[in-house]
């Protein structure tokens, strides 16, 4: 959008200055040749006067003051007959010219003086040819003609176009910085919605756009931007709060009807007391399902804890001696890899949580007597925690589905699972600026990797 209105007012002012220029440089270059025109004529006439007080038969005073004339200004003169023939001239070898001014000579013996040029063009290398008539009782009885070279004149007409160019480059720069601020200045409106839209698309559904800057359309833009705001953000609410209230609720009915259903089966009949423990064992599913999704509306929710400093490397310990049991149960190892320990800042409770999502799928996936490798790592300005599997992967396309809510692998369908969390451990994360990325490993298997902003801290001797 800023070039669309740069390019319009720049094109427009271009035009404006060459609208101006050329008209000038064609003004100094006319000027020049009237200057240099009448200078000429002042002493063409001079000398046809000159001739007109001498004798006929003595041309000898004209012809000092033509040598002369030619000495001083370096500028060729000459008497002519009415034929032609050269009576005076202010060297020798003079010849009328024949090129420059067509028809001068008949112009002069008609009585007339020559007509101006029309400028004085840098392009052209011509002579200005003066002729003034002699007249004398009425009649003209000869012609003094002035050759003039005019490459002095030209380089003065370029010289003053060189500095109306600059003048136009300089003025032109001043419109550049003019348009560009007037660009920024109409278009500071449109760059704060762009930014609120940023921000509200990150999860900040409080930010709002003033409405008391700017044009009346952009203002009512901006009040009816922050309407749309306001909607979406009350809908967000609702639909979270249904959530979480709706798990809330059903989860105690359904705790109540457990409660039930395992009483029930200890007093059946043994026929039935199986399908008794199937139904129970199903309420013991849904309501872990119940559990989780409470879980992701709060995390949702973007409710970030306090960042306090912490150590990655006794963190991932920790959580690992946790697990080491199931591990242990499924004949699969838990490594962790750590070049150095650092002290970061960091949400334990959400970094806690989104380690055991990973470490619970690594070892779910992970083929049996194998090794889930947890690497620390720390980067200029950031810090990962990196859970690696030997188990199957995803599929291209499955990696784009990962993360979703309810999205399970087709090849996994089998395994024990709500599909719910990885959905959590990113909202988790997400709220507390930190992020979580998926890729199939370069051997084989997934590599799920914490990504959280590394803030100054102090490193501590390595440990492994």
């Amino acid at each position: 959008m800023r070039r669309r209105l740069l390019i319009p007012m720049l094109t427009l002012m271009a035009v404006a200055l060459l609208a101006l220029g050329i008209p000038l440089a064609a003004g100094q270059a006319r000027a020049a040749a009237s200057d240099t025109y009448l200078d000429r004529l002042d002493d063409a006439a001079r000398f046809a006067s000159l001739a007109r007080q001498l004798p006929r038969s003595v041309d000898q005073p004209l012809d000092r003051e033509l040598r002369r004339y030619e000495q001083i200004y370096g500028i060729s003169a000459a008497l002519l007959d009415r034929d032609g023939n050269v009576l005076a001239a202010s060297h020798p070898d003079f010849r009328p010219p024949a090129n420059a001014n067509a028809g001068w000579l008949e112009v002069a013996l008609g009585g007339r003086r020559p007509d101006p040029p029309s400028g004085l063009w840098p392009w052209d290398r011509g002579d200005l040819v003066i002729a003034e008539p002699v007249i004398d009782g009425g009649d003209v009885v000869g012609v003094v003609v002035t050759v003039s070279p005019t490459q002095e004149a030209r380089t003065a007409v370029l010289t003053g176009w060189g500095v109306l160019a600059a003048v136009i480059i300089l003025a032109m720069g001043v419109c550049v910085l003019l348009a560009m601020a007037i660009a920024r200045w109409i278009l500071l409106p449109v760059r704060v919605v762009d930014r609120v839209t940023h921000d509200i698309a990150t999860g900040e559904l409080t930010a709002r756009v003033p409405v008391e800057y700017g044009p009346p359309e952009l203002r009512r833009l901006a009040s009816s931007f922050n309407e749309m705001a306001d909607s979406l953000a009350t809908t967000m609410d609702l639909q979270r709060s249904f959530v979480a209230d709706a798990s809330h609720q059903l989860r105690n009915q359904l705790h109540a009807l457990l409660l039930r259903l395992e009483g029930l089966s200890l007093s059946v009949h043994p026929e039935v007391a199986e399908d008794a423990d199937l139904a129970a064992a199903e309420g013991r599913r849904l309501a872990t399902m119940l559990d989780r999704l409470l879980e992701l509306a709060r995390a949702e929710q973007g409710q970030a804890g306090t960042l306090h400093p912490l150590d990655l490397v006794e963190m991932v310990d920790r959580r690992i001696q946790v697990w080491q049991p199931a591990a242990a149960a499924r004949g699969i190892r838990l490594r962790r890899i750590a070049a150095q320990r650092t002290t970061v800042n960091g949400d334990m409770p959400a970094l806690d949580a989104a380690l055991d999502v990973l470490l619970d799928n690594a070892i779910k996936f992970a083929p049996r007597d194998s090794t889930v490798f947890v690497t620390v790592a720390f980067g200029p300005k950031d810090a990962t925690i990196c859970v690696a599997d030997h188990g199957a992967g995803l599929e291209p396309d499955e990696l784009a589905c990962a993360g979703r809510r309810f999205w399970r692998s087709r090849r996994h369908q089998n395994v024990p699972g709500s599909g719910l969390g990885l959905a959590i451990a990113g909202a988790m994360l997400a709220a507390t600026g930190a992020d979580l990325g998926l890729a199939n490993d370069d051997a084989r298997g997934l590599r799920a990797t914490i990504r959280l902003p590394r803030q100054p801290a102090v490193a501590e001797a390595a440990t492994h």
